[in-house]
């Protein structure tokens, strides 16, 4: 319907969840493979015919033109997932360049061992934004935002394959262990008192003055990111974050 309503431009983004799940106590039992399957069946019944699944059968007749099916992927397996059956992926795995290279390296193999093109995959790195005339202000409160993003990009289980150098990993599993999923106060406290807020802030935020936006967003770019989908719902003053951006930094960005 919302594909209908704005001429195409509507995408189906599908995710494992994280916090939603957590808060009311429920243990989230999605695998990579679940999603990868569950990408594949809705693709096909967003073609407008019956498919079966699982011994059911869904169909939606009315539809009358496709819309894409993105796949929100943190980890590698979630990735290959993304690579192998997505129309595009929404990366949620940091924009450091050696996190951009490893990411989207994970996506595009899996597309060539699918036998995919990259004109078949739409590929986009996540990122929380706070764009603030005072970057002090904004690193301020960052640290909220990072301890959430730790909980499901890094997680707890296998640093090294999450490209975690060796020297993060206790910290973060401690952060992990401590950190409340409705970010805080607390969680701002935290993220420094482990001494993490530098390695997190590089490698899941665009964060300070336009000026200083504008670097970290020139270097993900070096890294080979082509497009950026940024986050201001923990930002400083979100309003003025986006304002800036659009003023300061887009500009300079899109004629890069």
């Amino acid at each position: 319907s919302l594909d209908t309503l704005s001429g195409g431009r509507a995408v189906l983004g599908i995710g494992a969840g994280h916090s939603g799940t957590k808060n009311i106590g429920v243990t989230q039992k999605t695998t990579a493979t679940m999603l990868g399957e569950g990408v594949s069946f809705i693709k096909e019944v967003l073609k407008g015919k019956p498919v079966e699944f699982h011994g059911g059968t869904a169909h939606l007749p009315w539809v009358k033109r496709a819309p894409q099916v993105f796949l929100a992927a943190s980890h590698p397996k979630s990735l290959q997932q993304a690579g192998a059956r997505a129309d595009g992926v929404f990366i949620n795995y940091g924009i450091g360049a050696d996190n951009i290279r490893e990411s989207e390296a994970l996506v595009t193999n899996a597309m060539k061992a699918a036998g995919r093109t990259p004109q078949d995959v739409e590929i986009w790195q996540i990122a929380a934004l706070d764009c603030h005339v005072d970057g002090n202000v904004a690193r301020a409160k960052l640290g909220a935002m990072l301890a959430f993003l730790n909980g499901y990009v890094i997680g707890t289980k296998n640093l090294e394959s999450r490209g975690v150098p060796p020297q993060y990993h206790e910290p973060l599993l401690e952060l992990r262990r401590r950190y409340s999923t409705s970010p805080g106060k607390a969680d701002i406290k935290l993220v420094r008192e482990l001494g993490l807020f530098d390695y997190l802030a590089r490698r899941l935020a665009v964060c300070g003055t336009p000026d200083e936006c504008l670097e970290q967003l020139l270097a993900a770019k070096a890294a080979g990111a082509k497009r950026l989908m940024l986050t201001v719902s923990l930002a400083a003053d979100p309003a003025m974050s986006v304002d800036l951006f659009a003023r300061k930094v887009f500009p300079v960005i899109r004629a890069a």
